[in-house]
């Protein structure tokens, strides 16, 4: 039997849970290295997924905390649209992805799991990301660390 190993993954599985919305909280918070946080916008803001799908997996989320896409400004809708293209354009360049899925889920039923804060993911893919281990155990391996590919990130933003 072979084994995986992710011993990152501790310190969320034993960690504090946050109460609140924690894509108002992290950006109080002056400590963007360890909030993930990658860039700061006027009215939006670049986070590296604490749980990602993928290597890469970031989120762009107002800074306003609103439920719904059409909450937003035109400011506020027009800066997030071009942070999520920033974003695919840093995400080419770092990690040089075959593709990605990008999206917004809208409510719980749609798979939200911050359901009352706006926020758009996007995903790097690989051709073969999706092998046998999602599809017999239910399990995904991240070959990368958090804090390596935030810092992989960070310095490619410049």
């Amino acid at each position: 039997m072979e084994q995986i190993w992710a011993p990152w993954r501790m310190q969320y599985i034993e960690g504090p849970k946050a109460s609140g919305c924690i894509l108002c909280q992290k950006p109080r918070e002056d400590n963007d290295e360890a909030n993930l946080i990658l860039y700061r916008g006027e009215k939006n803001f670049i986070i590296l997924n604490s749980f990602p799908y993928n290597p890469g997996h970031l989120m762009v989320a107002s800074y306003r905390h609103l439920g719904l896409l059409e909450e937003l400004t035109g400011d506020e809708l027009g800066e997030h649209l071009d942070m999520v293209k920033r974003c695919v354009r840093l995400l080419n360049k770092t990690l040089k992805p075959n593709g990605f899925n990008i999206g917004i889920n809208i409510g719980k039923i749609a798979g939200a799991g911050i359901d009352d804060h706006i926020h758009t993911h996007i995903v790097p893919r690989w051709q073969g990301d999706s092998n046998f281990m999602p599809v017999l155990s239910n399990t995904k391996v991240i070959p990368e660390a958090l804090a390596a590919t935030y810092k992989k990130l960070k310095e490619a933003l410049g």
